[in-house]
């Protein structure tokens, strides 16, 4: 292990250190909001009283942080993936084998102590309950020159490897055999799309931002910038009214419906043009993405 990996890890572990703490800080805040408001819930009928917009930006911000510790947790698996050997050499093998049972044990022991550390188990069952959805997924190698991004379906998650098993239901022409194909992918090779059916709960990329997106007609994912944020549909009362205009909590509901996004490398005619994209099938842009 050199001394760049070293670095590099330490200073994803201060970083996942910044943001857990900066998430106290605002949960904190949060209980503060949350206090005040059943102590006094009148407050939020007073002319000029923003109470209820300062807990919806808390919101959005714990939400930015519990987002971004899933990031860096990534990378830091992925850093560590690259660091581990895949197998022991032939001593080594020959150390384990001559190793007694008790120690053998002991050593499981340790390493399920490991798995079941709050964040590491959280993540490991968000990823559990991926099985039989569509994902995004990574299936070029690290060494290659550029990333390739596909829509899979998941068919197995080994809980012991952290492996995700997927399935290619549609590759391209071009591809060996042109049959479905399956992958074992490590975690940090696996994107999960919003839920379809929950857009409320959705993180939602402003204009500008740069962001990873299945391109129309296909099941191939590419980098885009947004260039105006999901259309908006509000329902009220049973019925969908089109419009950008924000509903009460108790009355309507906003769901975000498609993004316009530019594809980078998609250019006709001198320009590029503006496609349109369902808001579940837009994932946020992997650091370091290669195209």
């Amino acid at each position: 292990m050199s001394s760049p990996d070293i670095v590099g890890i330490l200073e994803n572990t201060k970083e996942l250190d910044r943001l857990r703490k900066e998430q106290e800080e605002v949960l904190v805040e949060i209980n503060k909001m949350h206090k005040k408001l059943q102590a006094s819930p009148e407050i939020v009928e007073k002319p000029g009283d923003i109470s209820l917009a300062k807990l919806k930006n808390l919101y959005i911000q714990a939400k930015e942080l519990s987002e971004n510790e899933v990031t860096v947790s990534n990378i830091l698996l992925t850093q560590l993936d690259l660091l581990l050997p895949y197998g022991p050499t032939g001593q080594q093998r020959r150390k384990l084998g001559e190793g007694n049972d008790q120690k053998r044990k002991r050593m499981k022991v340790d390493s399920d102590v490991i798995r079941l550390s709050p964040s590491m188990r959280n993540q490991i069952e968000a990823y559990a309950s991926l099985k039989g959805e569509q994902v995004a997924a990574r299936v070029t190698a690290e060494s290659a020159d550029k990333d390739e991004w596909f829509v899979v379906k998941v068919i197995h998650f080994d809980r012991e490897t952290k492996e995700v098993e997927v399935l290619d239901e549609e590759p391209g022409d071009d591809e060996e055999g042109s049959g479905q194909r399956t992958y074992k992918l490590p975690m940090s090779c696996i994107l999960p799309f919003p839920k379809r059916n929950d857009p409320s709960n959705t993180q939602e990329f402003s204009t500008g931002k740069y962001v990873l997106a299945v391109y129309p007609g296909t099941t191939a994912l590419y980098k885009a910038t947004v260039v105006s944020t999901p259309r908006k549909v509000t329902i009220d009362h049973g019925h969908a009214d089109s419009s950008n205009i924000r509903g009460s909590l108790t009355s309507k509901t906003v769901f975000l419906i498609r993004y316009l996004l530019e594809f980078d490398d998609d250019e006709e005619n001198g320009a590029l043009p503006q496609r349109t994209v369902p808001f579940h099938k837009v994932v946020a842009l992997p650091e370091g993405h290669r195209q």
